[in-house]
């Protein structure tokens, strides 16, 4: 591993005539997050979610083929304590919590598989579109450590009972299909291009809406998850200590070699 795989990747951001703030995040091993990008896309989706020119936000990833691959292997591996296993998870505790709180509404752009993290952050989004491809897999259990910080996001949007079929059955994906039938995605499309006209058709379609509204609206969708900045975190600690384990390491030694 190089320190580079560590500081590669990046979030970037911008907003057009309609108001409509695109939060793109980016990294080369298949959009996975370290430390670095699950700061830096924590605090943009914070800052936008209070700029006056945003009306609304869609939250989206470079490339095709992976929407996010969740937690980064290579910083898992050099992991040592349980205090920097719990900052590092805590990242993704930080990203679900500033979609939870941004006053603005968010709009999920999934364009290709996501696992573990990333189906995290696919069920933070308020409304979200995927493309056919779009399977979803909780890896967590099979590398040792359990959906722990993602799982109040994702059983909020698809129930107890496919939280657990998807946490349990930790090695297969679920089809983009499954994932619409149990409510993670609104709506399913063939092609990019369909996935793009719709997602940006949509944003405007809310952009146009009265922001006060909108902004109640938000708080309604959220009501009974007040108390995630504590649980969350201590979510984090569950995974920063398990992380630590001999097969953890193991798992994760293997899964980089191959």
């Amino acid at each position: 591993m190089t320190s580079s795989t560590l500081t590669a990747g990046k979030v970037d951001a911008s907003t057009d005539a309609h108001g409509i703030t695109t939060i793109t995040f980016f990294h080369p091993s298949h959009n996975s997050l370290p430390s670095r990008v699950l700061t830096d896309l924590a605090a943009t989706i914070s800052q936008y979610g209070q700029d006056e020119q945003t009306k609304v936000i869609v939250l989206q990833s470079e490339g095709e083929k992976t929407f996010c691959a969740g937690a980064s292997f290579d910083e898992l591996q050099i992991i040592e304590t349980k205090e920097q296993g719990l900052e590092f998870f805590s990242g993704f505790a930080k990203v679900i919590n500033a979609c939870r709180t941004s006053p603005k509404i968010i709009v999920g752009r999934v364009q290709g598989k996501a696992v573990g993290g990333g189906v995290g952050v696919a069920a933070a989004t308020d409304y979200c579109f995927a493309s056919t491809h779009a399977a979803v897999k909780l890896s967590e259990l099979a590398v040792g450590i359990g959906p722990f910080v993602v799982g109040p996001a994702v059983e909020r949007k698809i129930g107890r009972a496919a939280f657990q079929q998807l946490a349990l059955d930790a090695t297969e994906f679920r089809s983009a299909a499954w994932a619409h039938d149990k409510g993670l995605y609104a709506e399913l499309f063939e092609s990019r291009e369909e996935l793009d006209a719709a997602v940006q058709a949509f944003a405007k379609k809310l952009a146009a809406y009265a922001p006060d509204a909108l902004r109640a609206m938000k708080k309604v969708f959220w009501e009974g998850t007040e108390h995630w900045d504590t649980l969350l975190t201590e979510r984090a600690g569950i995974s920063g200590t398990l992380v630590l384990s001999d097969f953890t390491r193991s798992v994760i030694q293997t899964l980089r070699r191959s």
